[in-house]
């Protein structure tokens, strides 16, 4: 399991290689063998977030290291692996998640992104939501559309979500913005997040889409996921 310090910002790799390379003996007699298991199995997130609590609630390893070493690895289960421990960490480590949102989510393997989705929720819950929207915002206004995603799919459902809850309103905007996205794989989530928060707040979705321009071929993509039955 090697380190790829491409995948890491210049300084940051720098600064931590030397640390990497003491915890790598560590890692190998304590945590291999739970890296072993996690490769076995291709499907889920269960057997994922288990290890990720068993590494996090030692108490002699560096996590923040240990995360870093683990987004280089060949194996995409050991990076959603590395990726779920930042997202646990990232709320009191400001470092965690940057590197959620600027190195995770250039992994090219789709369920890394759904892990990304699942600790940028993390982050927000651990926070809280309303205290959380300034970053909600700073993520949905980014260029990378994986990033704009780990914001609209990791908070589905929307209105389940303390403060979204009574605020729909709110949750139905900051959603639709994103409703003719370049990205397709953006707006499949932002057609099915709408979905499901009308499935309670109809009244407020057709309002949404009742002005939206359905000529525009993105929109009326998007538009036939919220209708769809």
């Amino acid at each position: 399991m090697g380190l790829k310090s491409h995948l890491l910002p210049k300084n940051l790799y720098n600064q931590r290689s030397l640390h990497l390379s003491v915890h790598l003996n560590k890692l190998c007699v304590e945590i291999q063998p739970l890296l072993d298991e996690i490769k076995k199995i291709e499907h889920g997130f269960k057997h994922i977030t288990e290890a990720g609590d068993t590494i996090l609630s030692g108490q002699n390893l560096n996590h923040f290291d240990v995360a870093i070493q683990f987004l280089g690895d060949e194996s995409y289960q050991v990076r959603m692996l590395g990726t779920y421990i930042l997202g646990a960490l990232s709320a009191g480590n400001t470092d965690a998640l940057k590197i959620l949102k600027t190195q995770v989510s250039q992994d090219q393997n789709w369920r890394v992104q759904e892990m990304l989705a699942k600790a940028f929720d993390r982050y927000c819950e651990t926070i809280g939501y309303e205290k959380s929207l300034p970053v909600i915002e700073l993520w949905l206004d980014d260029r990378n559309p994986n990033v704009k995603r780990a914001v609209i799919e990791g908070l589905r459902i929307w209105t389940g979500r303390p403060f979204f809850k009574t605020n729909p309103t709110l949750a139905i905007q900051l959603i639709s913005r994103h409703k003719a996205d370049p990205s397709e794989y953006l707006r499949k989530s932002v057609g099915n997040a709408l979905r499901d928060i009308g499935k309670k707040h109809s009244d407020l979705i057709d309002c949404e889409i009742a002005s939206w321009d359905l000529i525009d071929l993105k929109i009326n993509f998007t538009y036939k996921l919220v209708i769809k039955g």
